[in-house]
């Protein structure tokens, strides 16, 4: 359970009236700590942390807030910003983000942030926007991974892999939650008219500083839909390898990982149909969204860069002074006014169309031209032959009227009568003719003398090579009445 012990009033700090200076102190001393000035040879001692924290509060003052929750700090008061930093130190140490560690040689005290504190900083960190973030490049990491893994055979390898696939589908969410919370934030700036600049600037600030560095490359250089196809070729060639190669990498994922899923399944395959799952998804379903979340984000910006030209247009347009003076005339003064406008604008004629005149002209379909130009791909030879045995096949088994016809007239070499038990079968095009027989009673119109004529005997042949039981017939060849 995460609320015991430490972690009993984990979130209490986040409650109160001063959560949002708490947060930007948690931000600067994780920045201070673990960021790229950090000293980790040095770390910081009880009264550098209080000046860190004294300074950030003097410079988020204005961010405390004129309520709090369940009443708790509501009456609080600090003398100074150092006093609200001791305050602050010890709020945050009885609550499990900070922790106390007292070297026993020289008997310095340290206070780095708990395992749990410095995840839950880290993502204060991560949820500002206006930082650059390269997360376009898990995709690539993924394929990276995959080959490293095909060359060395390190598990390590596939496990990261595993972890970039998973990192994929997230980075999307998080791109579609941010472009519908600006798009918000665009809707509720508009309802006033003083921030339609301020609304235009932070999209164009938005389109050069966050779209342009990662959102461009997600949907161009760096798409799921680019890499796709070999992130799946590096998982066949891994299902292909030899037994030995494989064996060794699922003993090593089970010593590894020993509760990656059940044990009667293989681990091996259970994480390559997951990254290949995953890959689907993400260029399946998650980059339409991501493309739909963009054009809606670009649509409402669109709306707001109209609205600002037409205020701008607007601006010493005195139509509506003109209003407001008319409704404050007499109504003769008014009436004379709006006569003498009319006689101005008197020019204006309005006509009917003659409707002789009107011709409706028929449209022309216009040819498409399909002027795509397609990479030439390799023949697939089982495809080929599985295609060439259908056509056989097909061939096989076609009889036409002309067949059947032929067949008939050579039976009939030696008489003018033949019963369908006498018929010769010497190939396989007579067995299927002979199935087809009977059908030369429609095939008279051939001449104009003669006719074939078909007669049920009401018979059936039970003994017979090649059919189990058949009904008897006799075909007459007649000369037609004159």
């Amino acid at each position: 359970m995460f609320f015991t012990d430490e972690h009993l009033n984990f979130f209490k700090p986040l409650v109160s009236k001063y959560r949002e200076q708490i947060v930007k102190c948690l931000v600067t001393l994780y920045r201070r700590q673990y960021g790229v000035m950090a000293d980790y040879a040095q770390p910081l001692n009880r009264d550098q942390l209080i000046e860190v924290l004294e300074e950030c509060l003097a410079a988020s003052a204005s961010l405390v807030l004129d309520f709090s929750i369940n009443g708790e700090d509501g009456d609080q008061r600090f003398k100074s910003h150092r006093e609200q930093a001791r305050w602050v130190l010890k709020i945050l140490l009885d609550c499990g983000w900070i922790e106390r560690q007292v070297d026993h040689a020289t008997l310095q005290s340290a206070f780095p942030f708990t395992r749990m504190g410095r995840v839950f900083s880290l993502s204060f960190i991560e949820s500002d926007t206006t930082q650059i973030r390269t997360r376009h490049r898990n995709t690539r990491n993924t394929l990276n991974a995959l080959e490293a893994f095909l060359s060395r055979g390190e598990v390590y390898d596939l496990l990261d892999a595993y972890e970039y696939s998973e990192r994929i589908i997230t980075d999307f969410t998080d791109v579609i939650s941010e472009l519908e919370e600006r798009k918000r934030q665009l809707v509720r700036e508009v309802e006033s008219q003083q921030l339609a600049h301020q609304a235009t600037d932070q999209f164009f600030d938005f389109m050069e500083k966050r779209f342009q560095p990662d959102i461009s490359v997600r949907l161009s250089a760096d798409s799921v839909e680019k890499h796709r196809a070999d992130i799946a070729a590096s998982i066949l060639k891994i299902r292909r390898k030899s037994t030995e190669f494989k064996k060794t990498a699922e003993q090593k994922l089970r010593s590894t990982l020993p509760d990656l899923c059940a044990n009667d399944q293989s681990y091996l395959w259970f994480i390559l149909d997951n990254i290949e799952q995953r890959m689907n998804s993400a260029a399946d379903i998650m980059l339409p969204a991501l493309r739909r979340a963009l054009h809606g984000f670009t649509k409402r910006a669109d709306i707001i860069i109209r609205q600002l030209s037409y205020l701008n247009s607007q601006h010493n347009n005195d139509l509506l002074e003109v209003c407001k003076e008319l409704v404050d005339l007499p109504e003769e003064e008014f009436s004379v006014r709006m006569d003498n406008a009319a006689r101005k604008m008197s020019v204006f004629k309005l006509q009917l169309v003659d409707p002789a005149h009107i011709k409706v002209s028929e449209r022309k379909d216009k040819l498409s031209v399909d002027s795509s130009i397609r990479e030439h791909q390799a023949v697939d030879h089982d495809a080929q032959r599985d295609l060439m045995i259908q056509q056989l096949l097909d061939q096989a088994f076609i009889v036409n009227n002309q067949h059947v016809m032929s067949y008939v007239k050579n039976a009939l070499r030696h008489g003018q009568r033949i019963s369908t038990r006498h018929l010769p079968v010497d190939s396989a095009t007579d067995l299927l003719a002979m199935a087809h027989v009977i059908e030369v009673g429609a095939i008279n119109n051939t001449s104009s003398n003669y006719a074939f004529s078909v007669t049920y005997t009401g018979n059936s042949v039970d003994d017979s090579t090649y059919y189990k039981k058949y009904d008897e017939f006799t075909i007459e060849l007649i000369e037609r009445a004159k």
